[in-house]
């Protein structure tokens, strides 16, 4: 018997119009979990380097994390990832809601998707049924509209839906994949949804999902919900509440985002109002919040309300994700509300919060440059909001300049021409990025901006705080019970920070200090999205319930495979490692490891250099990024290193191995010319 995982993945042709339930292989399970880490390597070994991402030979996979569907507190998540037609590299998502522990309760640990359907389908499972059934009458429908029709069609108010809207059925680049009280929005996963001819995959589950020693198992799913109440009673002196929190940290309840409304940029992440947020501000806020606000809602098994339903006057209910409650407004330097009334419509697109509303600023950037013109937008409102529904249901339809803006800021830039190029500032790797701008070089941050795998910031950072605390005292009262630690240094790195002088920013934290502190945050992700855990209690807040100590105690409990922690840091590296691999194989190299030019003022670029060779270095990569033999072979990667080789990826020197080696120590240097 297979123990937290069903052991069997459905796979389906939809050239073919065949599915088929396979056994899936335990040794995997073993080297990668679950998760991103098993899809990573299903897709390492079954799509092309050269595969489009608008490619019958393209894989679409919805993954359950290895704890999905048991006790474990928050462990929910299903994982989409495939080919991004925005970048040509690996994309993958996060969701969460129900969708996965249903798909595990009914027998499957993945969907693997390949080819095309010649008609528009949707997929029905049902524990050992599954049918491939018409969706023609479903085409044009949103993503929310087609997960209720298709229940009643079904006559099965429980199924779990996971639909794409009008974005995903015209191959939007930034089109997402909704699922009722969540999605998976980065990379344009929802457009190879589209391309596939697929609307919607709905389910249904009602067998067990067995853990291998369920005392311990239950014991230590105790001690996670011991720990989140102690939390709540306990909150950290001197952070913001949007920071401190659990649950990605319960953001619906939040009203004063004066974190949020200065630090972040408003228009195409250009425009800093630092002025803006005021207690006549933040008053009304609480009231619009409350007004739209009807219920706060968790996802499966977690205790954490961090979503809300929303109901706007005369629009249907939705769910709120999140920071997208801010995007739209920040984007259209509107009133707060104005994201409550545009992501009702959004969500039924299926459309990134993120990546849109950037695009729909860059738009109007053009429009007031004369880069566009009037011509361009026939027929667009005068006031600003307006103008902003007017150019998403043309982005979603592709209608005029909406054909052009639903590849996004970085394609849509070449295609205008004429200078648009220079309002394209805030991409990396052709990929929308989080409006931030700020002043002096963080070296934590460049970090993880420059190398991330997931080329999206929130899917990096956590743990380790943002910034240093402002004294002594408050420094020392945080490292008192900082349990999560993987190691001591860790708190040293955080003690000896400081707001001004020689230890801070760009100096401090050093760039030993820096690679350690992005290998340990980025570490707990790649665990989090292999065992399906919520970020917003494992990787993202400070001092979550679900750390490096723990979580090998529940992979062993839950699997009956013991995992100590090293051998457990040994499989997130593993897994890092062979996401790197798999954008090398598609060409990414050094080149692209940089933020936005303009994301910091003040920059430093021996530094940067500097920064990337130790990382590489910690890491087990040559000097271009590229995982190394040694590095490959000390990671169980043989297969990896061989396919490197053979395809020239991997050049003479390292195949001989350099002196490196994954999850080492950099040898770290300062760089105090750069005070």
């Amino acid at each position: 018997m297979r123990y937290a995982e069903t052991g069997f993945n459905l796979e389906i042709d939809l050239s073919r119009g065949s599915f088929d339930g396979v056994e899936s292989d335990p040794e995997l399970t073993k080297l990668h979990l679950g998760g991103l880490g098993t899809s990573a390597r299903i897709l390492w070994d079954r799509v092309p380097a050269d595969a489009e991402a608008f490619s019958e030979d393209n894989l679409l996979i919805f993954a359950t994390g290895l704890l999905c569907g048991t006790a474990a507190p928050g462990c929910n998540r299903t994982i989409v990832s495939t080919f991004s037609p925005q970048t040509g590299l690996l994309a993958y998502s996060m969701m969460g809601g129900f969708w996965a522990p249903e798909l595990k309760h009914a027998g499957y640990d993945k969907v693997i998707i390949r080819g095309r359907s010649p008609e528009l389908i949707y997929l029905w499972i049902n524990n050992d049924k599954v049918e491939i059934r018409d969706a023609t009458h479903l085409r044009g429908k949103g993503a929310i509209e087609t997960a209720e029709c298709i229940r009643k069609e079904l006559k099965e108010p429980n199924a779990q839906v996971a639909a794409i809207g009008l974005a995903g059925e015209n191959r939007v680049f930034f089109a997402s994949i909704e699922q009722g009280r969540s999605s998976a929005s980065r990379g344009g996963i929802g457009a190879v949804m589209g391309d596939k001819g697929l609307k919607a995959i709905a389910v249904r589950g009602t067998k067990d999902v067995n853990v291998a020693r369920p005392e311990e198992f239950i014991n230590l799913c105790d001690e996670v919900l011991q720990y989140i109440k102690f939390r709540d009673d306990h909150p950290i002196p001197g952070v913001p509440a949007i920071l401190q929190g659990l649950g990605s940290p319960q953001e619906m309840r939040i009203v004063d985002e004066e974190w949020h409304t200065t630090s972040f940029m408003w228009g195409n992440a250009r425009t800093r109002r630092k002025d803006f947020w005021n207690q006549e501000i933040e008053e009304k806020w609480r009231e619009t919040q409350e007004s739209v606000r009807t219920r706060l809602i968790s996802c499966y098994n977690c205790p954490m309300k961090c979503g809300a339903t929303i109901s706007v006057p005369g629009q249907p209910t939705y769910m709120m994700k999140c920071y997208s409650k801010l995007t739209y407004t920040m984007a259209a330097y509107s009133d707060l509300e104005f994201g409550f009334k545009i992501a009702q419509r959004a969500t039924e697109y299926g459309v990134d919060g993120f990546s849109t509303p950037q695009v729909m600023a860059f738009a109007l950037e053009l429009l007031e440059a004369g880069i566009l013109t009037d011509a361009d937008f026939p027929g667009m409102p005068a006031v600003v909001e307006g103008r902003f529904f007017w150019l998403l249901d043309r982005i979603v339809r592709r209608e005029g300049i909406g054909d052009v803006l639903a590849d996004g800021v970085y394609w849509a830039a070449r295609r205008i021409g004429k200078g648009a190029e220079k309002f394209d500032h805030n991409t990396i790797k052709k990929h929308e990025q989080l409006p931030l701008k700020l002043g002096m070089l963080n070296p934590v941050y460049f970090l993880m901006y420059a190398t991330g795998e997931k080329i999206n910031i929130t899917q990096i950072e956590g743990q380790f705080p943002q910034a240093p605390f402002p004294t002594m005292e408050e420094r020392e009262a945080f490292v008192k019970d900082w349990i999560q630690v993987p190691h001591e240094k860790f708190k040293k790195y955080l003690l000896d920070w400081e707001p001004r002088g020689e230890h801070s920013n760009p100096l401090y934290p050093t760039i030993e200090a820096s690679c350690d502190i992005v290998d340990w945050q980025e570490k707990m992700h790649y665990l989090d999205d292999a065992l399906g855990t919520c970020a917003g209690l494992s990787s993202f807040p400070l001092k979550p319930p679900y750390h490096i100590h723990n979580f090998p105690r529940f992979v062993s409990a839950g699997t009956g495979i013991d995992f100590d922690e090293a051998g457990l840091w040994k499989a997130a590296t593993r897994n890092r490692t062979l996401l790197r691999a798999i954008n090398v194989k598609r060409g990414m190299r050094r080149a692209d490891d940089k933020p936005p030019e303009d994301h910091w003022k003040k920059r430093f670029p021996e530094l940067e250099t500097n920064l990337l060779d130790a990382y590489y270095k910690l890491k087990g990569w040559n000097s271009d990024g590229i995982p190394t033999k040694q590095s490959l072979l000390e990671l169980d990667l043989a297969c990896v290193a061989e396919e490197l080789e053979q395809t020239g990826v991997l050049g003479k020197a390292d195949a001989a191995g350099e002196k490196a080696s994954a999850g080492g120590e950099p040898e770290g240097k300062e760089v105090l010319s750069h005070a």
